[in-house]
This record gives C-alpha cells, structure tokens and sequence, in this order.
C-alpha cells in the first residue's frame, strides 16, 4: 500500500462512482479498480461495495477513510513544510478553516502575517467542523478558524471576530420598510438557513438567534454555501442572515441588506488551539487575529 493508493480509495469514496473518480484522477477505470482491489487485498478487508450505479462504503471502508484522509493531509502537510523550508521561510502554520470565514477578516489577518512575519509560512486548509476538531486533537494543526466554541477540554477556544448579524432582504420587500429590522419580522417570513452539518458553527449561532423570539420560523430552503443563499433570496425564495464580514464583497444587485434592530447580536468567530502553551509564532498568530477584531471593533473602514 502507498500514496497511490490512498488518493484512488479517497477519490471513489467521494465519489462513489468509479467513472467519476477515474475522471478527476485522470486515470482510466480498468486501472482504478485494480488499485482499489490491490489495496483491499493487502488489506484484507473489503472497503467498497459495488453497486451497478456505483458503490457505497462498507463500515470498514467508512474508518479506513477517516485515517486515508488524515494520511493524504499529513503528506501534503509534509511537503509544504519542506517547500517552505528551501524557499528560505523558518516556520510553518498550519490553520484549519471551518464555517466559511468571513473573507475580509481572514484576508486582513493574512495581510498582517505577510507584513509582520514574511519569513513564517501559513498554510490554510479548509474542512468540516468535525475534521478540524479531530485534526487539531491529532498534531495535524496548529490552529483552527470557526464558528463554535462547542469544544472538547484539550482544545482551548478564544472569540476573537464578533460581526454583527445582519439581513439580507430581496428587492422590493416589505422587511425594507424598515431601516433597522426586528427580528420577529424577520422570522415571520419564509428563512433560507445555513445547513446544520454543512454549517455546524454558523447554524448553532443562528439557531441561539432565532430562539430569542417566540415565532417559529418558516424555512424555505437550507443550503451549504453563503453564496447559493444570496442566489437564492435574490430570486426571492425568502430572506437570509449573513454578518457584516461575509458581505463586503456581495455583488448581488437583487439583495438588499439590513442590520438588525438588536445590533448585539452577533456572529462569533473563534479561535481554536489544543490546550497548552503555544509556540512563538503561534502567539503572534493569535495576537494578529485579536488585532484585526479590534479594527473592526473600533469602525476601521476595511473591516
């Protein structure tokens, strides 16, 4: 068994289909399946199912996958690290995004690194919630970005990014009457929410918003992106919440946005590390995220 074999699995399981993933390795079928079987038998498990539509994962392959993820990262992690060493950096950071972050914030925070520390790596990876958590527990990162504090004792997690909630309305709706909106408006028209396990950390928030009235909120759609949920309250399948930090970029000429009448509702960002003392440029990492929330705090224009 090696790398090969491990990129084949993790591409069908995916997938599920051995033409798709043959097509995203570049590869033709034939060779696909004997890597597959060449790696169940060294093995000696079978880790895939298939089905004339495709395949699905046995309970086996469901664990292999997890360690074949982390197998895949810390090879990437490993040549970053060699990378950035002979490209003349003297330190990598490895920082876990979950949630979507808000991109003003992460690009200001980037900024910062670049200028204050140009000789210090970042390298960002973007995952669930669930991968993070599980990749910070496992020394496979150094830190993580997102939007829950819900987190086991060994990780510590420090807010570091409150943006207000805000609304984004469609053209032409009665919610626009009002400059700032109360949340029971709000809630008495149709929602298009973050999905709970697309959206782990911004659902949960959203959930503790929406809790704070008596309504029962309608939802229209659930969706797993910031962007498909702008798609959608353009064309007018309902209203959304997003935060200050998501929509400096919005090009949506159909969406209107509105802060709400409770400006203390707030969208928290955190930061998440495993518990102990941090590295030096850890700390520095930490101290930059704390610097760009204090910008934003105090109405510097970019932010």
């Amino acid at each position: 068994m090696d790398l090969r074999h491990i990129r084949a699995f993790i591409a069908v399981a995916e997938e599920l289909h051995f033409g798709r993933a043959a097509k995203r390795l570049h590869i033709e079928q034939s060779p696909l399946s004997r890597t597959i079987r060449q790696l169940e038998s060294d093995l000696g498990v079978t880790l895939l199912k298939r089905t004339p539509r495709g395949a699905h994962l046995t309970r086996a392959g469901r664990i292999f996958l997890k360690d074949a993820n982390r197998i895949a990262l810390a090879f990437e992690q490993a040549q970053a690290r060699a990378r950035a060493a002979a490209a003349g950096y003297h330190g990598t950071l490895r920082i876990a995004l979950s949630d979507g972050i808000g991109p003003a914030r992460l690009s200001a925070l980037l900024a910062l690194c670049r200028e204050e520390a140009p000789n210090v790596s970042v390298r960002l990876f973007e995952m669930p919630l669930g991968q993070l958590l599980s990749g910070l527990s496992t020394d496979l990162f150094d830190a993580g970005l997102a939007l829950t504090d819900e987190v086991s004792e060994e990780i510590v997690a420090a807010p570091v990014w409150l943006d207000p909630f805000v609304v984004a309305v469609p053209v032409r709706h009665p919610l626009l009457a009002f400059k700032e909106v109360p949340l029971e408006e709000v809630v008495s028209y149709p929602l298009v929410l973050c999905h709970p396990e697309a959206c782990e950390g911004s659902s949960r928030q959203c959930e503790r918003l929406l809790r704070s009235v008596a309504a029962e909120p309608k939802v229209a759609e659930y969706v797993t992106t910031h962007d498909v949920m702008l798609a959608l309250v353009a064309a007018g399948y309902g209203v959304g919440f997003s935060s200050t930090a998501h929509l400096t970029s919005c090009r949506q000429t159909e969406v209107v946005v509105r802060p709400l009448a409770d400006q203390s509702a707030t969208l928290t960002t955190y930061l998440l590390r495993p518990a102990g003392e941090p590295t030096g440029p850890l700390m520095q990492f930490i101290e930059r995220a704390e610097r760009v929330g204090r910008l934003r705090a105090s109405g510097h224009p970019s932010l």
